[in-house]
Protein backbone atom coordinates (compact mmCIF):
# COMPACT_ATOMS: atom_id res chain seq x y z
CA UNK A 1 0.00 0.00 0.00
CA UNK A 2 1.15 3.43 -1.43
CA UNK A 3 2.51 5.90 1.62
CA UNK A 4 -0.07 8.92 1.06
CA UNK A 5 2.99 11.33 2.70
CA UNK A 6 5.23 10.13 0.01
CA UNK A 7 5.89 13.46 -1.78
CA UNK A 8 4.42 13.39 -5.60
CA UNK A 9 5.68 15.56 -8.92
CA UNK A 10 3.92 18.95 -9.28
CA UNK A 11 2.84 19.48 -11.84
CA UNK A 12 3.13 23.32 -13.31
CA UNK A 13 0.28 24.89 -15.16
CA UNK A 14 0.55 27.46 -18.00
CA UNK A 15 -0.83 29.52 -15.46
CA UNK A 16 1.42 28.69 -12.22
CA UNK A 17 4.45 29.12 -14.58
CA UNK A 18 3.21 32.33 -16.28
CA UNK A 19 3.30 33.55 -12.74
CA UNK A 20 6.52 32.52 -12.04
CA UNK A 21 7.57 34.94 -15.44
CA UNK A 22 6.11 37.30 -14.04
CA UNK A 23 8.03 37.45 -10.50
CA UNK A 24 11.42 36.49 -12.45
CA UNK A 25 10.79 39.59 -14.65
CA UNK A 26 10.05 41.72 -11.98
CA UNK A 27 12.63 41.14 -10.23
CA UNK A 28 15.16 41.88 -12.73
CA UNK A 29 13.43 45.05 -13.06
CA UNK A 30 13.72 45.82 -9.40
CA UNK A 31 17.69 44.60 -9.97
CA UNK A 32 18.33 46.23 -13.00
CA UNK A 33 16.96 49.97 -11.58
CA UNK A 34 19.15 49.65 -8.66
CA UNK A 35 22.23 48.86 -10.50
CA UNK A 36 21.46 51.84 -12.54
CA UNK A 37 20.99 53.84 -9.89
CA UNK A 38 24.55 53.02 -8.13
CA UNK A 39 25.63 53.57 -11.73
CA UNK A 40 24.16 57.24 -11.76
CA UNK A 41 25.33 57.79 -8.38
CA UNK A 42 29.09 56.62 -9.16
CA UNK A 43 29.25 58.24 -12.79
CA UNK A 44 27.91 61.51 -10.64
CA UNK A 45 30.58 61.96 -7.71
CA UNK A 46 33.06 60.39 -10.19
CA UNK A 47 32.20 64.19 -12.52
CA UNK A 48 31.86 66.27 -9.44
CA UNK A 49 35.91 64.82 -8.56
CA UNK A 50 36.35 65.22 -11.84
CA UNK A 51 35.18 68.64 -12.05
CA UNK A 52 36.20 70.22 -8.97
CA UNK A 53 39.99 68.68 -9.20
CA UNK A 54 40.17 69.25 -13.18
CA UNK A 55 38.12 70.85 -15.32
CA UNK A 56 36.87 73.85 -12.83
CA UNK A 57 40.65 74.37 -12.45
CA UNK A 58 40.73 74.63 -16.16
CA UNK A 59 37.70 76.89 -16.47
CA UNK A 60 38.50 80.94 -17.21
CA UNK A 61 38.21 83.74 -15.19
CA UNK A 62 39.48 86.42 -18.15
CA UNK A 63 40.76 85.99 -21.54
CA UNK A 64 43.70 88.32 -22.66
CA UNK A 65 43.71 88.45 -26.63
CA UNK A 66 43.60 84.47 -27.30
CA UNK A 67 45.41 83.73 -23.95
CA UNK A 68 43.09 81.77 -20.76
CA UNK A 69 43.54 83.04 -17.36
CA UNK A 70 42.60 80.16 -15.39
CA UNK A 71 40.97 79.17 -12.18
CA UNK A 72 43.79 77.23 -10.97
CA UNK A 73 46.05 80.14 -11.64
CA UNK A 74 44.11 82.81 -9.96
CA UNK A 75 43.53 81.20 -7.04
CA UNK A 76 47.22 80.59 -6.67
CA UNK A 77 47.73 83.75 -6.75
CA UNK A 78 44.74 84.93 -5.01
CA UNK A 79 46.22 82.75 -1.89
CA UNK A 80 49.48 83.90 -2.45
CA UNK A 81 48.55 88.09 -1.94
CA UNK A 82 46.03 86.54 1.33
CA UNK A 83 49.31 85.36 2.88
CA UNK A 84 51.46 88.32 2.02
CA UNK A 85 49.12 90.63 3.35
CA UNK A 86 48.71 88.61 6.84
CA UNK A 87 52.63 88.30 6.86
CA UNK A 88 52.45 92.16 6.55
CA UNK A 89 50.13 92.33 9.16
CA UNK A 90 52.31 91.02 11.54
CA UNK A 91 55.35 93.00 10.84
CA UNK A 92 53.24 96.38 11.66
CA UNK A 93 52.48 94.75 14.70
CA UNK A 94 55.87 93.73 15.41
CA UNK A 95 57.31 96.56 14.53
CA UNK A 96 54.68 98.61 16.45
CA UNK A 97 55.22 96.97 19.76
CA UNK A 98 59.31 97.10 19.20
CA UNK A 99 59.33 100.77 18.04
CA UNK A 100 56.66 102.33 19.72
CA UNK A 101 55.41 104.02 16.50
CA UNK A 102 51.83 104.03 15.04
CA UNK A 103 50.81 101.98 12.43
CA UNK A 104 47.39 101.58 12.49
CA UNK A 105 46.66 103.20 9.83
CA UNK A 106 48.70 100.41 7.69
CA UNK A 107 46.95 97.77 9.96
CA UNK A 108 43.49 99.23 9.46
CA UNK A 109 44.25 99.04 5.75
CA UNK A 110 45.43 95.00 5.55
CA UNK A 111 42.39 94.32 7.41
CA UNK A 112 39.92 96.10 4.91
CA UNK A 113 41.50 94.20 2.41
CA UNK A 114 41.75 90.46 3.89
CA UNK A 115 37.90 91.57 4.95
CA UNK A 116 36.92 91.60 1.73
CA UNK A 117 37.67 88.47 -0.72
CA UNK A 118 35.84 89.83 -3.66
CA UNK A 119 37.90 93.53 -3.84
CA UNK A 120 40.99 90.92 -3.41
CA UNK A 121 40.29 88.58 -5.71
CA UNK A 122 39.53 91.92 -8.85
CA UNK A 123 42.81 93.16 -7.85
CA UNK A 124 44.44 89.94 -8.00
CA UNK A 125 42.78 89.40 -11.39
CA UNK A 126 43.74 92.60 -12.70
CA UNK A 127 47.18 92.34 -11.73
CA UNK A 128 46.87 89.11 -13.71
CA UNK A 129 45.31 90.65 -16.69
CA UNK A 130 48.16 93.44 -16.55
CA UNK A 131 51.00 90.71 -16.37
CA UNK A 132 49.36 89.01 -19.70
CA UNK A 133 49.04 92.30 -21.72
CA UNK A 134 53.03 92.97 -20.79
CA UNK A 135 53.54 89.80 -21.96
CA UNK A 136 51.76 89.74 -25.11
CA UNK A 137 53.42 93.45 -25.97
CA UNK A 138 56.98 92.50 -25.33
CA UNK A 139 56.69 89.48 -27.34
CA UNK A 140 55.15 91.92 -30.17
CA UNK A 141 57.99 94.18 -29.56
CA UNK A 142 60.49 91.63 -29.70
CA UNK A 143 61.51 92.34 -26.10
CA UNK A 144 62.95 89.05 -24.31
CA UNK A 145 64.05 88.21 -20.95
CA UNK A 146 66.82 85.48 -20.52
CA UNK A 147 67.66 82.88 -18.04
CA UNK A 148 70.45 84.91 -16.75
CA UNK A 149 67.76 87.80 -16.12
CA UNK A 150 66.08 86.07 -14.14
CA UNK A 151 68.48 84.40 -12.32
CA UNK A 152 70.20 87.36 -11.08
CA UNK A 153 66.69 89.20 -10.03
CA UNK A 154 66.37 86.10 -7.95
CA UNK A 155 69.77 87.00 -6.13
CA UNK A 156 69.22 90.67 -6.17
CA UNK A 157 66.13 89.40 -4.59
CA UNK A 158 67.64 87.63 -1.99
CA UNK A 159 70.49 90.26 -1.08
CA UNK A 160 72.79 87.90 -2.80
CA UNK A 161 75.37 90.05 -4.50
CA UNK A 162 78.42 87.86 -5.87
CA UNK A 163 80.13 90.74 -8.07
CA UNK A 164 79.24 93.10 -5.06
CA UNK A 165 76.24 94.90 -3.77
CA UNK A 166 75.00 98.42 -5.11
CA UNK A 167 75.87 101.52 -2.83
CA UNK A 168 73.78 104.91 -3.78
CA UNK A 169 75.78 107.65 -3.96
CA UNK A 170 74.31 111.39 -3.94
CA UNK A 171 73.61 113.09 -7.26
CA UNK A 172 72.37 116.53 -6.12
CA UNK A 173 69.60 117.74 -9.00
CA UNK A 174 69.50 120.94 -9.53
CA UNK A 175 66.84 123.53 -8.40
CA UNK A 176 65.30 125.99 -11.13
CA UNK A 177 62.96 128.34 -10.50
CA UNK A 178 60.57 130.34 -12.92
CA UNK A 179 61.62 133.65 -14.50
CA UNK A 180 59.11 136.13 -15.81
CA UNK A 181 58.53 137.06 -19.35
CA UNK A 182 58.13 140.85 -20.46
CA UNK A 183 54.69 139.87 -21.42
CA UNK A 184 54.19 138.72 -17.53
CA UNK A 185 56.24 142.03 -16.30
CA UNK A 186 53.92 144.05 -18.39
CA UNK A 187 50.71 143.76 -16.57
CA UNK A 188 51.35 141.85 -13.15
CA UNK A 189 52.12 144.29 -10.12
CA UNK A 190 51.66 141.13 -7.38
CA UNK A 191 54.31 138.55 -6.57
CA UNK A 192 53.38 135.08 -7.26
CA UNK A 193 54.37 132.19 -4.64
CA UNK A 194 55.26 129.20 -6.00
CA UNK A 195 53.12 126.51 -5.00
CA UNK A 196 55.56 123.64 -6.04
CA UNK A 197 59.12 124.26 -5.07
CA UNK A 198 61.87 121.34 -7.04
CA UNK A 199 64.00 120.16 -4.30
CA UNK A 200 67.33 117.62 -4.92
CA UNK A 201 67.07 114.37 -5.27
CA UNK A 202 69.71 111.45 -4.85
CA UNK A 203 70.33 109.45 -7.63
CA UNK A 204 71.24 105.97 -6.89
CA UNK A 205 74.98 105.35 -8.58
CA UNK A 206 76.29 101.70 -8.62
CA UNK A 207 79.49 101.20 -6.91
CA UNK A 208 80.92 97.57 -5.86
CA UNK A 209 80.69 96.77 -2.00
CA UNK A 210 81.59 93.46 -0.87
CA UNK A 211 79.27 91.05 -0.66
CA UNK A 212 80.07 89.63 2.70
CA UNK A 213 79.30 93.00 4.10
CA UNK A 214 75.84 93.08 3.07
CA UNK A 215 74.15 90.30 3.40
CA UNK A 216 73.12 87.40 6.18
CA UNK A 217 72.76 83.86 5.02
CA UNK A 218 69.95 83.47 7.13
CA UNK A 219 67.95 86.87 5.84
CA UNK A 220 65.49 85.35 3.27
CA UNK A 221 63.73 87.59 0.71
CA UNK A 222 60.58 89.36 1.77
CA UNK A 223 57.56 88.69 0.41
CA UNK A 224 56.82 92.05 -0.34
CA UNK A 225 59.46 92.37 -3.31
CA UNK A 226 58.03 89.45 -4.91
CA UNK A 227 56.37 90.13 -7.83
CA UNK A 228 53.00 89.23 -8.59
CA UNK A 229 52.23 90.59 -5.04
CA UNK A 230 51.22 93.43 -3.32
CA UNK A 231 52.31 95.57 -0.71
CA UNK A 232 50.45 97.67 1.57
CA UNK A 233 51.59 101.39 1.45
CA UNK A 234 53.23 103.52 4.11
CA UNK A 235 56.03 100.68 4.60
CA UNK A 236 58.25 101.96 7.77
CA UNK A 237 61.46 102.55 7.41
CA UNK A 238 63.64 103.71 11.03
CA UNK A 239 65.84 106.51 10.66
CA UNK A 240 68.83 107.09 13.09
CA UNK A 241 69.44 110.81 13.43
CA UNK A 242 72.64 112.28 15.14
CA UNK A 243 73.53 115.30 17.32
CA UNK A 244 76.90 116.80 17.64
CA UNK A 245 77.68 119.28 20.63
CA UNK A 246 80.49 120.91 20.94
CA UNK A 247 81.70 121.98 24.07
CA UNK A 248 83.74 125.18 24.74
CA UNK A 249 87.51 124.93 24.71
CA UNK A 250 88.76 125.61 28.19
CA UNK A 251 91.21 128.32 29.40
CA UNK A 252 93.83 125.80 31.08
CA UNK A 253 96.17 123.75 29.22
CA UNK A 254 96.08 119.95 29.59
CA UNK A 255 98.73 117.46 29.71
CA UNK A 256 98.22 114.31 28.33
CA UNK A 257 99.50 111.48 30.32
CA UNK A 258 100.17 108.03 29.16
CA UNK A 259 97.89 105.61 31.72
CA UNK A 260 97.32 101.17 30.83
CA UNK A 261 93.83 100.60 30.01
CA UNK A 262 91.39 98.06 28.43
CA UNK A 263 92.44 96.72 24.86
CA UNK A 264 90.02 97.11 22.01
CA UNK A 265 87.07 94.71 22.07
CA UNK A 266 86.71 92.89 18.66
CA UNK A 267 83.93 94.03 16.70
CA UNK A 268 81.48 91.51 15.24
CA UNK A 269 81.97 91.30 11.54
CA UNK A 270 79.38 90.08 9.09
CA UNK A 271 79.28 86.95 7.76
CA UNK A 272 79.72 86.10 4.38
CA UNK A 273 76.41 85.24 2.22
CA UNK A 274 78.10 82.54 -0.28
CA UNK A 275 76.46 80.71 -2.99
CA UNK A 276 75.68 77.79 -1.03
CA UNK A 277 73.71 79.86 1.86
CA UNK A 278 71.77 81.60 -0.69
CA UNK A 279 70.75 78.46 -2.37
CA UNK A 280 69.54 76.76 0.88
CA UNK A 281 67.33 80.49 1.77
CA UNK A 282 66.08 79.76 -1.78
CA UNK A 283 64.91 76.56 -1.41
CA UNK A 284 63.48 77.00 1.46
CA UNK A 285 61.44 79.79 -0.10
CA UNK A 286 60.37 77.70 -3.06
CA UNK A 287 59.23 74.89 -0.75
CA UNK A 288 57.25 77.63 1.52
CA UNK A 289 55.07 78.65 -1.56
CA UNK A 290 54.60 75.86 -2.58
CA UNK A 291 51.99 75.22 0.57
CA UNK A 292 49.80 77.31 -1.44
CA UNK A 293 50.41 76.24 -4.56
CA UNK A 294 52.91 78.04 -6.45
CA UNK A 295 55.83 76.12 -8.22
CA UNK A 296 59.48 77.32 -8.63
CA UNK A 297 58.45 77.42 -12.54
CA UNK A 298 55.65 80.06 -11.50
CA UNK A 299 57.42 81.27 -9.35
CA UNK A 300 60.61 82.68 -11.79
CA UNK A 301 57.67 83.31 -14.32
CA UNK A 302 56.49 86.59 -12.16
CA UNK A 303 60.56 87.68 -11.98
CA UNK A 304 60.40 87.16 -15.59
CA UNK A 305 57.24 89.31 -15.46
CA UNK A 306 58.80 92.39 -13.16
CA UNK A 307 61.68 92.27 -15.79
CA UNK A 308 59.31 92.35 -18.69
CA UNK A 309 57.55 95.26 -17.25
CA UNK A 310 59.99 97.50 -16.57
CA UNK A 311 62.15 96.55 -20.07
CA UNK A 312 58.31 97.83 -21.83
CA UNK A 313 57.96 100.38 -19.96
CA UNK A 314 61.13 101.96 -20.90
CA UNK A 315 60.54 101.36 -24.23
CA UNK A 316 56.61 102.72 -23.97
CA UNK A 317 58.14 106.04 -21.96
CA UNK A 318 61.47 106.70 -23.54
CA UNK A 319 59.95 109.97 -24.80
CA UNK A 320 58.50 111.05 -21.68
CA UNK A 321 59.97 114.63 -21.74
CA UNK A 322 62.17 115.70 -18.19
CA UNK A 323 60.09 118.88 -18.08
CA UNK A 324 56.71 119.96 -17.97
CA UNK A 325 54.92 123.38 -18.13
CA UNK A 326 53.42 125.36 -15.23
CA UNK A 327 51.46 128.35 -14.90
CA UNK A 328 50.92 130.99 -12.92
CA UNK A 329 47.27 132.09 -12.43
CA UNK A 330 44.71 133.71 -10.64
CA UNK A 331 40.92 133.12 -10.65
CA UNK A 332 37.42 134.32 -9.53
CA UNK A 333 35.10 132.15 -8.55
CA UNK A 334 31.19 133.06 -8.12
CA UNK A 335 28.15 130.68 -8.11
CA UNK A 336 26.31 131.27 -11.39
CA UNK A 337 26.91 131.41 -15.20
CA UNK A 338 25.12 135.31 -15.00
CA UNK A 339 27.65 136.58 -12.73
CA UNK A 340 30.69 135.15 -14.10
CA UNK A 341 29.66 136.95 -17.27
CA UNK A 342 28.97 140.41 -15.51
CA UNK A 343 32.64 139.78 -13.41
CA UNK A 344 34.19 138.52 -17.01
CA UNK A 345 32.90 141.96 -18.86
CA UNK A 346 34.18 144.29 -15.82
CA UNK A 347 37.20 142.57 -16.35
CA UNK A 348 37.36 143.14 -20.17
CA UNK A 349 36.25 146.90 -19.39
CA UNK A 350 39.59 147.46 -17.50
CA UNK A 351 38.83 146.80 -13.98
CA UNK A 352 41.84 145.55 -11.29
CA UNK A 353 41.23 141.99 -11.31
CA UNK A 354 42.57 141.93 -7.74
CA UNK A 355 39.95 144.45 -6.58
CA UNK A 356 37.17 142.79 -8.30
CA UNK A 357 38.18 139.21 -7.56
CA UNK A 358 38.29 140.70 -3.25
CA UNK A 359 34.68 142.18 -3.56
CA UNK A 360 32.77 139.01 -5.86
CA UNK A 361 35.36 135.80 -5.47
CA UNK A 362 33.82 133.43 -3.27
CA UNK A 363 37.08 131.52 -2.80
CA UNK A 364 38.11 132.57 0.59
CA UNK A 365 41.56 130.65 0.44
CA UNK A 366 42.56 133.32 -2.81
CA UNK A 367 40.15 136.45 -2.84
CA UNK A 368 42.22 138.81 -0.68
CA UNK A 369 45.26 137.90 -2.62
CA UNK A 370 43.74 139.03 -5.44
CA UNK A 371 42.56 135.67 -6.88
CA UNK A 372 46.14 134.69 -6.92
CA UNK A 373 46.80 130.67 -7.37
CA UNK A 374 50.38 131.10 -7.44
CA UNK A 375 52.19 128.41 -10.07
CA UNK A 376 50.62 124.67 -10.80
CA UNK A 377 51.36 121.97 -12.90
CA UNK A 378 49.08 119.39 -14.45
CA UNK A 379 47.30 116.91 -12.32
CA UNK A 380 46.58 119.44 -9.36
CA UNK A 381 43.82 121.27 -10.34
CA UNK A 382 40.04 119.72 -11.46
CA UNK A 383 40.27 119.11 -14.99
CA UNK A 384 37.85 121.67 -16.26
CA UNK A 385 40.06 124.25 -14.59
CA UNK A 386 43.22 122.50 -15.75
CA UNK A 387 42.04 122.51 -19.22
CA UNK A 388 41.10 126.34 -19.17
CA UNK A 389 44.02 127.37 -17.62
CA UNK A 390 46.75 125.73 -19.68
CA UNK A 391 45.11 126.83 -22.94
CA UNK A 392 44.66 130.03 -22.43
CA UNK A 393 47.73 132.50 -22.98
CA UNK A 394 49.50 135.29 -20.82
CA UNK A 395 47.31 138.21 -20.05
CA UNK A 396 44.68 136.16 -21.22
CA UNK A 397 40.81 136.38 -19.71
CA UNK A 398 38.64 132.97 -20.09
CA UNK A 399 35.42 132.37 -20.47
CA UNK A 400 33.60 131.11 -17.54
CA UNK A 401 34.69 127.54 -17.07
CA UNK A 402 32.15 125.51 -14.74
CA UNK A 403 33.55 122.75 -11.87
CA UNK A 404 32.23 121.18 -9.21
CA UNK A 405 32.73 124.44 -6.97
CA UNK A 406 31.29 126.95 -9.37
CA UNK A 407 32.41 129.25 -12.41
CA UNK A 408 35.60 130.54 -12.35
CA UNK A 409 36.75 133.44 -14.66
CA UNK A 410 40.52 132.85 -15.15
CA UNK A 411 43.37 135.04 -16.21
CA UNK A 412 46.98 132.85 -17.24
CA UNK A 413 49.97 135.42 -15.89
CA UNK A 414 53.05 132.90 -16.61
CA UNK A 415 53.92 129.97 -18.31
CA UNK A 416 57.24 128.31 -17.27
CA UNK A 417 58.98 124.87 -18.53
CA UNK A 418 60.40 123.56 -15.28
CA UNK A 419 62.45 120.68 -14.96
CA UNK A 420 61.43 117.76 -13.59
CA UNK A 421 62.94 115.79 -9.99
CA UNK A 422 63.47 112.40 -10.34
CA UNK A 423 60.09 111.38 -8.05
CA UNK A 424 58.38 114.07 -10.45
CA UNK A 425 59.76 112.19 -13.34
CA UNK A 426 59.04 108.55 -12.10
CA UNK A 427 55.51 109.59 -11.67
CA UNK A 428 55.12 110.87 -15.16
CA UNK A 429 56.57 107.79 -16.75
CA UNK A 430 54.28 105.87 -14.51
CA UNK A 431 51.08 107.90 -15.74
CA UNK A 432 52.01 107.61 -19.00
CA UNK A 433 52.71 103.33 -19.00
CA UNK A 434 49.23 103.35 -16.58
CA UNK A 435 47.44 104.94 -19.60
CA UNK A 436 48.94 102.07 -21.97
CA UNK A 437 47.70 99.26 -19.71
CA UNK A 438 44.28 100.98 -20.05
CA UNK A 439 43.89 101.65 -23.48
CA UNK A 440 45.71 97.91 -23.99
CA UNK A 441 42.82 96.19 -21.97
CA UNK A 442 40.81 97.41 -25.44
CA UNK A 443 43.19 96.46 -28.00
CA UNK A 444 43.93 93.28 -27.08
CA UNK A 445 39.85 92.87 -26.45
CA UNK A 446 40.22 91.78 -22.73
CA UNK A 447 37.04 89.75 -21.41
CA UNK A 448 36.54 88.45 -17.29
CA UNK A 449 34.34 85.98 -16.44
CA UNK A 450 33.03 87.35 -12.89
CA UNK A 451 30.21 85.15 -12.85
CA UNK A 452 33.08 81.90 -12.51
CA UNK A 453 35.37 83.71 -10.28
CA UNK A 454 33.21 85.18 -7.64
CA UNK A 455 32.21 81.83 -6.05
CA UNK A 456 35.47 80.50 -6.21
CA UNK A 457 37.72 82.91 -4.25
CA UNK A 458 39.65 80.68 -2.10
CA UNK A 459 39.97 80.73 1.96
CA UNK A 460 43.73 79.95 3.16
CA UNK A 461 43.36 77.21 6.12
CA UNK A 462 45.78 78.78 8.43
CA UNK A 463 47.32 82.62 8.95
CA UNK A 464 50.87 81.40 8.73
CA UNK A 465 52.96 83.57 6.42
CA UNK A 466 54.31 81.94 2.95
CA UNK A 467 58.03 82.91 3.97
CA UNK A 468 59.95 82.19 7.07
CA UNK A 469 60.54 85.41 8.47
Amino acid sequence: MANPREEKPVVHTKKHLARLERERRQTNIILFFFIGLLVIVAGLIGYTILYNVYLQARQPVAKVGNVNIRVSEWQTRVLLQTQNLQSQYNMYQQYSQMLGMDFSQQLQQIQTQLSDPTSLGQTVLDQMIDEELIRQEAAKRGITVSQADVDQAIQSAYSYFPNGSPTPTITPTGVTFPTLSPDTLAFVTITPTPTQVLTPTDTPKVTNTPASATASANTPTPLALLPGTLAATGTPAATATATMTVAPSPTATLTATATAGPTDTPQPTATPYTLQGFQQTYQTSVANYGKVGLTENQLRTLYEVNILRQKLMDAITANVPHSQDEVWARHILVADEATAIAVRTRLLNGEDFAKVAAEVSTDTGSKDNGGDLGWFGKGQMVAEFETAAFSLKIGEISQPVKSQYGYHIIQVLAHNMVPLDASAYDQARQKVFNDWLTQARIDYKVVTYNSIWEGLIPTPQSATTVVPQ
